[in-house]
């Protein structure tokens, strides 16, 4: 049916007896529906914009938090990538390694997680503290590994970090690449921490998601959400 036939009989009454037919025949001539997207083949989006307001509320969330913290300067480099509205986090309760750019929201979020249940976890399994996170990055220009997909992963837009260990005060490391598939306390740990992630993030993968996580886990606050 055309647009133009489609019109008329909404004119003359149509709608009225075959309403559920015609609105979703109306849905599809206008473009609105359309097949669900895979997360790896999801069109490009839009970087987030500058929103003072936002970073005022947001670092002084991360000041309630005790994080350890500087604001960096937009950066917009091309290509894409971008870092807005970001932070330098070092600090939340425990050291934070190796971090470079990470969007405010994601830097609470990641705050929140360590203070909470990554502490708690633990203490409870291992009866010390986290002291130190280490991790493999947060900022990178770059796109989605490990899948077929030209898609820019979140990391390129300082939304992702990826975490590969952590160290407790009593001087024990625990990694995702040895810990993952071993057994007891550790493996333990590593699967609370991951679930209690998926609960604060929109994205979490762990080695069980694909080979390209074998030795981290992934969390950021883009498309989801998504738990594996």
């Amino acid at each position: 049916m055309s647009k133009a036939l489609f019109i008329r009989a909404f004119e003359e009454g149509v709608m009225v007896r075959h309403g559920p037919f015609l609105f979703a025949l109306a849905a599809l001539l206008s473009g609105c529906v359309s097949a669900p997207a895979d997360r790896h083949r999801a069109p490009p989006r839009m970087a987030p914009l500058p929103d003072s307001a936002m970073m005022r509320q947001c670092t002084a969330d991360l000041s309630r938090l005790g994080a350890r913290f500087s604001v960096l300067p937009d950066a917009n480099p091309g290509g894409g990538c971008s870092a807005i509205n970001s932070v330098l986090l070092t600090g939340v309760g425990a050291q934070v390694t190796n971090l470079r750019a990470t969007q405010c929201p994601l830097a609470r979020a990641f705050a929140a997680w360590v203070r909470g249940p990554v502490q708690q976890s633990a203490r409870d399994i291992f009866g010390a503290p986290v002291i130190r996170i280490e991790t493999m990055g947060s900022y990178s220009c770059r796109q989605v590994k490990g899948v077929a997909s030209t898609r820019l992963s979140e990391h390129a837009y300082a939304n992702a970090i990826d975490i590969a260990g952590f160290v407790l005060a009593n001087g024990r490391r625990v990694t995702v690449q040895t810990g993952w598939n071993g057994e007891g306390d550790e493996a333990d740990f590593l699967r609370a921490v991951r679930d209690a992630a998926c609960k604060r993030f929109q994205t979490v993968l762990s080695p069980d998601y694909n080979a390209a996580h074998y030795n981290h886990l992934h969390v950021d606050l883009g498309r989801g959400p998504y738990c594996r």
